[in-house]
Order: structure tokens, then C-alpha cells, then sequence
């Protein structure tokens, strides 16, 4: 069975930075990590080649540097890796990005199952998965916590909801996002750090995507915008009421009697 995983690179969520202009994120020179929710992805897809054989291939769209969350995937035990870079991409929004994920995936062609983790930490929106399938026009399960059944045709899994879980069966091929619930992802073992260090993953432009829209990506592209990015300040009215605790309770009952928040 071949499986592709798509993969992102986010920002360390301590060093997130925005431009103010575009409403983008700055990425250059910033700390970046494989986003945590992909590393179930990719051990999901792991165990399911264990169990069925064929082969894992992750997918980034990116600037150069994603080739690491990449390597770090090689590191897990994925078998390929394809960066997706283009200065035309850039500023593209989820629906822009699903469009040219999707092709990408056209071009790759075989494969049985797409997968990907719930939702990016950067943006969580959570929709670009669904937008893919969409693009594909595939059958989609999303927020699987635990595949029940897979064969080369058809899937069983679980949906995680509110109140329980759904069993929803497809056939293949099929595109599912996975929540944390459903494993532990494994560690790069040093075989694996080994190989990453090797790996040059295959890397596409726009130019090497047949019948590629370029009207329908980048910042002009994306039909959503952001407007407007600010950080909130925030403003602590604080006062101490000190005594002892039957005069400091008192008090306190005053006050907040004065202000209307309990009956008089």
C-alpha cells in the first residue's frame, strides 16, 4: 500500500512572529518544528505499512528549509520525501495550499490513502485536509482515533466526537486526519537519523505540476485575507484585601455587593 503523509513546518509557538503588512507569518530565521499533530500521521502510516507493506512518502509545501521536517520524518522510518517551494506560494492561504497539495498529488498518482494530523499549530484552522479531499474529490474520515480495519480497498476507523466516537467505513482510496488519541509516534532511531542525514528529498516547483493554476495561489490567489493582526493588551485591575479572614471576607462581600454581581 503506498501512503502519503502531509507534513508541515511550523514556528516554535514561543517565537511566533507576524508581519504586519500581509498578516503573514515570518518565518526566516525563526525556530521551526515538524508540527506535533503530523508525528501521529506519520506513525500511523508506519504501523499500517508494517501490517501491509508498500511505502510511506511525506509531502511539505514550504520555503527550502522544510527539507528538515522532512529529514526528521526519514529519521522516523518514512521511505521518500517531497518538498513543494515556489516564490509563486508564497502568502497562500489553506484553501490556495489544498489546491496545490492537491496536485501534487495528481502528479504522484498511486497511491491508497492520504494522511494527515489534525490540524496545524500555526494556523489550526483544520481545514486544508478536508479542502484536499475536496479537490480530489475523495472520501474523507476525519479525526480518526483508531483504524478498526484496513485492506487495500476499503478502511474502518473510529471519528472521535463530543460524546463518543462514530464507526465510519470507505472505500480507497480515501484522505483521513488522525488526533493524538490514536498512538505514541516512535523516536528517530539512529539507523534512521543516519539515512536522514543522506536523504535529499525531491524538490517541486509550480513549473513541474501539469496544468497548474497559478491564478488560484500565493497572497493574490488565496480568497481569505488577514486583515488585521494586533497583540491584545491586557490591563490588571488588582487589589489586595488584607486582615483576617472573617474582616477580609467582609470586605470582599462589600465590594462585590457594590458592584451588582450578588443580590442585596
Amino acid at each position: 500500500m503506498n501512503i502519503i503523509v502531509l507534513i508541515k513546518q511550523v514556528v516554535a509557538t514561543t517565537n511566533v512572529k507576524l508581519n504586519p503588512e500581509t498578516g503573514t507569518m515570518i518565518r526566516d530565521g525563526v525556530e521551526s518544528i515538524l508540527n506535533p499533530f503530523d508525528e501521529y500521521a506519520i506513525e500511523e502510516a508506519l504501523r499500517i505499512k508494517d501490517k501491509l507493506g508498500g511505502k510511506v512518502t511525506v509531502v511539505t509545501m514550504g520555503p527550502a528549509q522544510a527539507k528538515e521536517v522532512i529529514r526528521k520524518a526519514i529519521g522516523m522510518g518514512v521511505d521518500e520525501g517531497i518538498l513543494v517551494t515556489d516564490r509563486a506560494l508564497a502568502g497562500s492561504d489553506t484553501w490556495a495550499t489544498a489546491y496545490t497539495l492537491s496536485q501534487v498529488l495528481k502528479k504522484i498518482g498511486d497511491y491508497q490513502l492520504i494522511i494527515t494530523g489534525k490540524q496545524a499549530v500555526d494556523g489550526d484552522t483544520a481545514q486544508v485536509g478536508p479542502e484536499m479531499a475536496a479537490c480530489l474529490d475523495l472520501p474523507m474520515i476525519a479525526w480518526v482515533r483508531k483504524i478498526e480495519e484496513i485492506t487495500e480497498s476499503t478502511i474502518r476507523a473510529q471519528r472521535l466526537m463530543d460524546d463518543g466516537y462514530d464507526v465510519l467505513e470507505s472505500p480507497l482510496p480515501a484522505l483521513i486526519s488522525v488526533v493524538k488519541e490514536i498512538n505514541v509516534p516512535r523516536l528517530e532511531s539512529l539507523k534512521g537519523k543516519m539515512r536522514a542525514k543522506k536523504h535529499e528529498p525531491a524538490t517541486w516547483g509550480v513549473a513541474d505540476l501539469p496544468d497548474f493554476d497559478l491564478i488560484q495561489v500565493g497572497l493574490k490567489g488565496s480568497p481569505t485575507r488577514v486583515m488585521k493582526t494586533f497583540t491584545p493588551q491586557r490591563q490588571y485591575n488588582s487589589e489586595i484585601i488584607g486582615g483576617e479572614p472573617p474582616q477580609a471576607a467582609a470586605s470582599l462581600y462589600q465590594k462585590i455587593k457594590a458592584m451588582n454581581i450578588v443580590n442585596k
